[in-house]
């Protein structure tokens, strides 16, 4: 087959570094070796968190069962777990996308952000719309705006070579930058003491899920997301060249694929999916734009990709694993005394226990 030369542009001819091969042996994972992998990355991140609890003078079990009350004690609190759940599925599906075509997208932190910011726009500025519409639009706003931030740090690395890891995250300072910029510009709430938006009308709210409950439809958007990730990944052409061009990019190269539409395409799907997280956010959870509101959303979604070994499908049960952490942290603070700061030891030592073992497969592959 006849190898055009615009289609080879931005294939990396050099030795795989670390985090190629670890991406590479996660494409490869099978769904028992994820499942085993994540199982034990987090047995062990709560082991030895239950050590440093006990050195603290509390008791582990009883800490962990206030963790497990506090995230679905009630009904209340398990549509707020829900709602903390859906921008980690949302944007790690995306991330996961990424991950494996072998493009570290890092990026989802700013978009997510600049989604908000779109999304709030469209929600303060368009109120003769019908509810329908005005949701539509504004979630919308928010995924294009997203896509079209990953696009740039996609062109950047394109056209001028620039790693996406290095693109991907500076522009999540400034997507967040950005966000303050317009709460202290007209999107800020005059007289207000905290950088704010004003509140959203009614009929930009999130329609509820579950009738007297928080939990809003963001999470059935997630779980689309998920299923959509897995047929784009497994059922559609453009899923076969991101997953040749994660196994191989010599391979993909050889057959004639087009590394730039595939690293353009995925980073703006990720983007858009992060985008609409932020969107979600907004409309669902403050019904305002707050400084601050994505704070840690996008670089969770990391390692919540990670820890479902880029696979779109386990992306839910992961995003559902950090969502509920998050809901019971407070639980535990209350009733134990243990600091909530521990939920994010907890996800600290999941990824690293979880990139271990993505070090030992890479390192066997190796050999």
């Amino acid at each position: 087959m006849t190898m055009a030369a615009s289609e080879t542009e931005g294939v990396r001819d050099k030795t795989p570094g670390f985090l190629e091969r670890a991406m590479a042996t996660l494409a490869s994972s099978g769904g028992l070796r994820t499942f085993l992998l994540a199982c034990a990355a987090i047995g062990l991140a709560l082991a030895v968190t239950g050590l440093l609890i006990l050195l603290a003078g509390k008791n582990p079990f009883y800490a962990y069962w206030a963790l497990i009350k506090g995230a679905v004690g009630t009904t209340g609190r398990l549509a707020f777990a829900l709602n903390k759940s859906t921008p980690y599925i949302l944007a790690g599906v995306g991330v996961a996308l990424c991950f494996r075509a072998k493009i570290i997208n890092i990026g989802a932190e700013g978009q997510i952000a600049v989604g908000g910011i779109a999304a709030t726009y469209v929600a303060l500025n368009f109120l003769s719309l019908p509810p329908f519409l005005l949701i539509t639009f504004a979630l919308a706003a928010g995924a294009i705006c997203g896509a079209a931030w990953s696009a740039l740090a996609a062109i950047i690395r394109l056209k001028r070579g620039v790693h996406e890891v290095l693109c991907t995250l500076l522009l999540n300072f400034v997507g967040v930058l950005l966000v303050s910029e317009a709460l202290h510009g007209d999107m800020g709430e005059p007289g207000a003491g905290f950088p704010q938006s004003p509140l959203f009308e009614r009929a930009a709210w999130l329609p509820k899920l579950l009738p007297g409950t928080d939990l809003h439809i963001g999470i059935l958007f997630a779980i689309v997301a998920v299923v959509a990730g897995h047929i784009l990944l497994w059922r559609t052409t453009f899923g076969f060249r991101l997953r040749v061009l994660g196994a191989s990019p010599q391979a993909a190269n050889y057959v004639g694929l087009s590394t730039p539409r595939c690293v353009f395409g995925v980073m703006a799907i990720a983007g858009a999916l992060a985008g609409f997280a932020g969107g979600i956010e907004v409309l669902g959870v403050h019904y305002r734009l707050i400084e601050g509101f994505s704070a840690g959303f996008g670089f969770n979604a990391v390692a919540v990709a990670l820890i479902a070994s880029v696979n779109p499908i386990a992306v839910l049960p992961a995003g559902l694993f950090f969502g509920f952490l998050e809901a019971g942290a407070l639980a535990m603070q209350r009733e134990v005394g243990v600091p909530s700061s521990l939920v994010f030891v907890i996800q600290g030592l999941t990824m690293v226990f979880v990139l271990c073992a993505i070090g030992i497969g890479a390192r066997q592959q190796k050999v």
